[in-house]
């Protein structure tokens, strides 16, 4: 089963680091990154999406995509 997240935050390192992080846990990143401007906070904000295989099981939405192994 593929599953996908979106890993969003603020244009800085501890962004990077989440995204490094969920590589490193076997997730592929998934497509491009994307940047938008939040006018409210006058930070810039990114996002990526990341996907990763995991063993045939029941799709469960209450279980955090992190827990699937």
């Amino acid at each position: 089963m593929l599953i996908y997240r979106f890993l969003s935050g603020d244009d800085d390192s501890a962004f990077c680091h989440k995204v490094s992080k969920a590589l490193i846990e076997g997730w592929q990143l998934y497509g491009e990154p994307r940047y938008v401007h939040d006018p409210g906070t006058g930070r810039m904000r990114c996002g990526q999406a990341v996907t990763r295989d995991v063993a045939d099981q029941p799709y469960d939405p209450d279980k955090k995509l992190v827990d699937y192994a």
